[in-house]
């Protein structure tokens, strides 16, 4: 037996729609197909663009903590005073 929705599926639309070099809005980590195409969506297919979304964002920390964490090559670092 499936559970009766009463809520509709919201938007995962932050208001901050700037494309990253992959394609991915920076504030809700969806595709253009997934932007424009979300309210043609069924709730079965917006509960999974979410999904994959948090998968993005989850992605995108996890690159962020390594560049951080990865030293700075050399010539970034400065000279050294000898």
């Amino acid at each position: 037996m499936q559970q009766l929705e009463i809520f509709s599926i919201d938007s995962p639309c932050k208001g901050v729609c700037e494309v990253n070099n992959r394609g991915y809005c920076r504030g809700c980590y969806r595709s253009r197909e997934e932007r424009f195409g979300w309210n043609q969506f069924s709730d079965e297919q917006k509960r999974h663009v979410n999904m994959l979304c948090h998968q993005r964002y989850k992605r995108f920390l996890q690159k962020q903590q390594q560049e951080q964490s990865a030293p700075a090559p050399l010539s970034q670092q400065g000279e050294l005073d000898l």
